[in-house]
């Protein structure tokens, strides 16, 4: 705090708060007691969480100036790594270390982009002195934050333009490399020095430096001229309106792009307003193209292209009509953004109350089943295959095992692994656990889950990690675009997109224009029709009466795209034609694991197409939930009732039970749930009667006499008990901890030795004499020892604490 009633942030956590500086206002939190300073030192410092829990990587990586200034620092305008100072005229003067680089840049000697010959461990290089101050400052405060000068080790040298993708990068593979408390030192020398050259850049914004291309004129002139042999050729009617409309949309858009790459030669490359948008500081060509190039073609707020583009750019002016094309499309956008903060936050809740009980409960559920997920997809390695366990031994060539079973795949782990396989990478599958397999009753296991996003190690009983997925996808909701851009009657384009597609599949609905599904196996025979191509399975093999079994016939609408072809074998849910599949109709048809995969996959390319970045497991746990329950067709020798909603893993429980008593299984059928079914079917009636139709679940509860078990979060919220997550757990109520004086940064690590304790203690300002340590049960780098009366912790480490099994709480009534 500072004086006045201003708050100072420091700059890394502002992206992660959505923190600007016009009149943001945040509350000031006081931690009290003991425990609650602990959990906020330890749990919510924001150096503790650098990681993002939706992806893993950096969350807290320099923005804005911070970019600009490290892309001003280490810019230079070739790759400098192919160069040969031999061969270089005039020869780049030559510089022992970094000191002399630094007294060389002060004394004005030398400029930082100009290109030298620097001597590192050995070697001769061609560089430029911004890129030795970069590189000397982040490798000091790697060895300050270790500890030793081991520069091999530390991190290699960076020897090329540091833009915010390379800069994304680089923090990413020192994230992988080291531990968060390394890192937070490495971020914080960044920004130091990012700010630092943003100011010596002084760089600012001229008119002048928007350079209209001199050629704009005659690139136009020849795309109109274009344009006039396509409508003569439609007076002629030679073409039809649609293709007229969409060839004159595709010239203007060509011309566009003309244009645009005409002006970005014109641009210098140390232009302020190409090196904002160069560096991914702030804005992006396509701006600067509305500045400088032409504005193109507008949409109107049906989301119908205007083929009528606008060819000024702001700095020539627009006139009245460009003007009210423009405004005409852009207002809706406007008005969709306001709609679509208030539905990404409505989906947000659904999935928060689906998945709200789900908490890591036991240590290893013991399945057997494993998911296979690809090693590549088409755009490079598929990082959600990290962060997972191994379900099975994976095999390189021959016998060759190159994983274990049980083993934690890392990002680095994977890359090891595709390297292994070598060419059949391409092809590969690896089996992993997944949430999507885990047999536990109530929430799910740690081997399933596996490695915890935000913290880069395994997970920990009691982490919340139904809340973590449901946040981790509502999140970037916002992002998501809400209208269908119609280029005007082309078949297949106007499949919904962005946010309501992504609820569509939450929800389990049937999509519009939905792909018929075949429903037998068979031969594939295809004939055109008016109303469109008719497809016909034919099955191989005969019924019980020796007869051949019926064909299947398939009426197609016109213009469908077809997947098979004459001649072709089909399976049961192979899709005909193109388009999005119902879920209900592919459960029943190829069953829960195909379903399970294809939702997931269909999430994913909905962020994937709007550049965000999720990992599967989130959506896999989401996707659990709509899964869960099934219906009892026929209970058997079991007590439930037929036509009743249990738990697959009840109703299993109840199967194993009859079976040890010679009584026959019951038989169920597997269901689909949308998000909002799930959460009104959930076992808990508090946490169902606090998220919709509060009176038809109260008055079923009452009429039912149902009992709550308390096991999710918001039931315990709803009656002021602590939520049985994280800390809020049994096993570490029982945990006093002392209160401390000030403590230092050192102390928020555990000391290894007596002489760190005893070094921390002297910056308290206690000289360890009045401690004894052993009655305080601590030892050095293991386990907490009780004292004499068992109660007395002053430090705690959770690490090597024997994990109890969890009692079933339907077998005890909750306290």
């Amino acid at each position: 705090l500072v004086e006045g009633k201003a708050i100072q942030v420091h700059p890394l956590v502002c992206h992660a708060f959505n923190a600007d500086f016009d009149g943001d206002q945040m509350a000031v939190h006081l931690p009290l007691s003991a425990e609650a300073q602990a959990e906020a030192r330890i749990l919510m410092l924001s150096s503790n969480n650098i990681l993002s829990p939706a992806h893993g990587r950096p969350l807290a990586t320099p923005s804005k100036d911070m970019v600009l200034g490290t892309y001003f620092l280490t810019y230079s305008e070739e790759d400098l790594t192919q160069l040969n100072a031999a061969e270089l005229d005039p020869r780049p003067r030559r510089y022992a270390n970094e000191e002399e680089v630094g007294f060389a840049v002060e004394a004005k000697q030398i400029g930082l982009q100009e290109r030298i010959e620097y001597r590192r461990n050995g070697e001769l290089m061609v560089t430029t002195p911004g890129r030795v101050i970069f590189n000397a400052e982040v490798e000091r405060s790697l060895e300050e934050a270790l500890g030793q000068a081991d520069f091999e080790r530390l991190h290699s040298f960076r020897n090329a333009t540091l833009s915010k993708r390379e800069l994304d990068a680089f923090l990413l593979e020192l994230s992988d490399a080291y531990s968060a408390h390394v890192i937070t030192g490495v971020l914080d020398k960044v920004k130091t020095l990012g700010f630092h050259y943003a100011t010596q850049a002084g760089i600012t914004i001229s008119k002048n430096d928007i350079v209209i291309p001199p050629d704009k004129e005659e690139i136009l002139a020849d795309y109109e001229e274009r344009v006039r042999r396509v409508e003569g050729q439609y007076e002629r009617g030679l073409i039809t309106e649609e293709e007229r409309h969409e060839t004159i949309v595709n010239i203007w858009t060509e011309a566009t792009d003309t244009v645009a790459a005409a002006m970005e030669r014109t641009l210098y490359e140390l232009n302020p307003i190409y090196m904002m948008a160069n560096s991914g500081a702030r804005g992006s060509m396509k701006q600067i193209r509305q500045l400088a190039g032409m504005r193109g073609l507008m949409a109107n707020p049906k989301g119908e292209i205007i083929e009528r583009p606008i060819k000024a750019n702001f700095m020539e002016g627009l006139s009245v009509l460009e003007y009210f094309i423009s405004t005409h499309g852009a207002r809706k956008g406007l008005a969709d953004t306001a709609l679509r903060t208030a539905d990404s936050g409505y989906l947000t809740r659904r999935l928060v109350d689906v998945s709200q009980d789900v908490i890591i409960r036991e240590e290893d559920c013991g399945t057997e089943e494993v998911i296979h997920l690809p090693v590549h997809l088409p755009e490079g390695l598929n990082k959600s295959v990290a962060a997972r366990v191994l379900g099975e031994d994976v095999f390189g060539k021959g016998t060759k095992k190159l994983a274990e079973r049980g083993e934690e795949i890392t990002l680095f782990r994977l890359r090891e692994i595709e390297a292994a396989l070598g060419e059949k990478a391409a092809t590969a599958t690896l089996p992993v656990r997944s949430v999507l397999k885990c047999r536990s009753e109530f929430g799910v296991c740690r081997l399933c889950y596996a490695t915890f996003l935000a913290t880069g190690g395994m997970c920990e009983i009691g982490d919340a990690v139904g809340i973590i997925a449901a946040q981790s996808i509502g999140e970037p909701g916002t992002q998501l675009t809400m209208r269908t851009f119609h280029t005007g009657g082309v078949a297949g384009a106007d499949i919904t997109h962005g946010l309501p597609r992504v609820v569509e599949i939450f929800e389990a609905r049937n999509p519009k224009g939905a792909a018929r599904l075949a429903e037998v196996a068979g031969r594939i025979d295809i004939e055109e029709s008016e109303r469109g191509p008719k497809v016909t399975i034919f099955p191989e093999g005969v019924d019980e009466n020796g007869e051949p079994l019926p064909e299947k016939e398939y009426q197609l609408p016109r213009r469908s795209r077809l997947l098979v072809t004459k001649g072709e074998v089909v399976e049961p849910g192979d899709a005909l034609h193109e388009g999005s599949l119902a879920p209900a109709e592919l459960l029943e048809l190829k069953g829960p694991t195909a379903v399970e995969l294809y939702l997931v996959g269909e999430v994913q390319k909905v962020y994937k197409s709007q550049g965000v970045d999720i990992h599967d497991k989130h959506i896999e746990l989401i996707v659990r939930q709509m899964l869960k329950k099934v219906r009892v067709e026929n209970s058997a020798g079991t007590d439930l009732l037929p036509g009743q909603l249990v738990d697959k893993v009840a109703l299993v429980r109840e199967n194993t039970k009859a079976e040890a008593a010679d009584a026959e299984p019951a038989t169920f059928e597997p269901l689909i749930l949308g998000i909002t079914k799930a959460s009104l079917a959930t076992e808990s009636f508090l946490s169902a009667a606090s998220f919709q139709e509060t009176t038809k679940v109260l008055t079923d509860a009452s009429i039912e006499g149902k009992v709550d078990h308390l096991l999710g979060l918001k039931e315990n919220v709803i009656i002021g008990k602590l939520i049985p997550a994280a800390t809020g757990l049994k096993r570490y109520r029982m945990i006093d901890i002392a209160p401390s004086e000030r403590v230092p940064a050192a102390m928020y690590t555990r000391p290894e030795t007596e002489a760190e304790l005893l070094a921390a203690l002297e910056e308290i300002g206690s000289d360890g004499g009045d401690l004894d340590l052993s009655s305080l049960g601590i030892t050095f780098g293991g386990s907490p020892q009780h004292g004499a009366d068992g109660d007395g912790l002053a430090l705690e480490s959770l690490e090597a604490e024997e994990i109890p099994e969890i009692e079933s709480p339907l077998d005890e009534p909750s306290a």
